[in-house]
């Protein structure tokens, strides 16, 4: 009979202590379970990056071997839509000197499409109550020598600091630093509140597009988490996305990144891109990933692993005075804005020879990815790919000043 009373009492403070738990602590587990992978995770994502070359787009087959021979477009290619994929390929040369030839599953540095990344940690980190929009950075860093400077404002490419790659580039040269050993986000912080340097504007007067915005995220992503960058990234985002062939690699935590595909600029060969010191801060720039890793990447957005639906509109939500009548950028998204709430979110990226665009449709369930590693201006000539798909044309040279296209049904 005693047994039975204490059984049955502990039954009681169980429920007790469950029944305690607030709505929001009860939330917080709910989010955390999400993102807790199952095996039927990775049989629908293999399911999902299943393509048939034979069953593939004729016409845009034809494009890409078009772009590649007319403009010299070097890289991998995949469009995917309504939850298949319809185009893949690996065009040219992994590494020029050697004669390595891409391979699908090549990872490339994915330059400033890392930013869309960067964002999404930000916006967790607000989820779960670690951080505002509205905390200023010297709340983080309170020796940062610039006053009124929020998370939102570098989300949203507002905060008016100058581009860090820039000066920090002028500083080593001038002082002789070691050009090969990479200098971390948290050493770049430390300089910006040494040296000063001047900005470029006041803060939240104006978009300026700048990887200092995203650097300092980073850096703030580490000291808010107390892990690297990298280890943040892995655990919060890569793994519940089943991304298993993304990484962070910085000069800062490598002395040679362990990847295979070569930046080559200048649009020639000759100029292979060989990495230094500015490749060691991360948050701008950083996270090397895959075609098939990037389709994930789309779907866990989507599904609401990574953010909830809240955060995700947050971010797809102009935060500046849009550009020919459709182009904006929210926190961390590029984005053309159509009329009957049509909606692409995308970005581009360019770094140490590398030049991508990633977009994404919403409305119509397309995807779009070009990875190239030869700097040239190949990526300027998609207009006919984007038409064939119905996608808006993802270049604002091609609109009017009233944001219409000419010789288009928006006229």
């Amino acid at each position: 009979m005693k047994f039975r009373q204490l059984t049955i009492a502990l039954s009681l403070a169980i429920l007790s202590l469950s029944s305690c738990s607030s709505p929001a602590e009860k939330a917080k587990k709910a989010e955390a379970d999400k993102k807790v992978r199952i095996p039927e995770d990775d049989k629908a994502d293999s399911l999902l990056l299943v393509y048939n070359p034979a069953k593939g787009d004729k016409w845009i087959a034809d494009f890409v071997q078009n772009l590649h021979k007319k403009y010299s477009f070097n890289g991998n290619v995949l469009v995917a839509k309504g939850g298949k994929i319809i185009y893949e390929k690996a065009v040219g040369w992994a590494d020029y000197l050697h004669r390595d030839s891409l391979k699908i599953n090549s990872e490339f540095e994915l330059a400033s499409i890392t930013k869309t990344f960067t964002g999404v940690a930000i916006m967790q980190l607000v989820e779960t109550g670690k951080l505002k929009l509205t905390d200023d950075v010297k709340k983080f860093y309170p020796n940062f020598p610039y006053d009124g400077i929020t998370v939102e404002l570098l989300l949203s490419h507002r905060s008016g600091m100058m581009n860090y790659v820039y000066f920090i580039d002028d500083i080593w040269r001038k002082e002789k630093r070691d050009m090969k050993k990479g200098v971390s986000n948290q050493e770049v912080m430390q300089v910006i509140a040494d040296k000063k340097p001047n900005p470029y504007t006041k803060p939240d007067r104006l978009f300026h597009y700048n990887n200092s915005n995203f650097m300092v995220l980073g850096a703030i992503i580490e000291k808010v988490t107390g892990q690297r960058y990298s280890q943040y990234m892995m655990e919060h985002i890569f793994k519940p996305a089943g991304m298993k062939n993304t990484h962070v690699y910085s000069k800062a935590e490598y002395e040679k990144i362990p990847v295979d595909v070569v930046g080559h600029d200048r649009n020639s060969w000759r100029y292979s891109v060989v990495q230094n010191f500015l490749d060691g801060p991360v948050g701008d720039k950083g996270i090397y990933s895959t075609l098939h890793d990037l389709v994930l990447y789309d779907k866990y957005l989507k599904n609401g692993r990574l953010l909830t639906q809240k955060s995700l509109d947050s971010a797809y939500r102009g935060r500046n005075k849009a550009i020919k009548g459709h182009f904006n950028y929210g926190y961390g998204w590029r984005m053309f804005d159509g009329e009957k709430d049509r909606k692409v979110v995308y970005h581009t990226g360019w770094w140490h020879g590398f030049r991508h665009i990633y977009v994404r449709d919403f409305q119509k369930d397309i995807v779009v990815i070009f990875l190239g590693n030869l700097t040239n201006g190949s990526l300027m000539h998609l207009d006919e790919l984007y038409k064939h798909l119905g996608v808006p044309v993802i270049r604002k040279g091609a609109y009017s000043g009233a944001g219409s296209l000419p010789g288009s049904d928006e006229d």
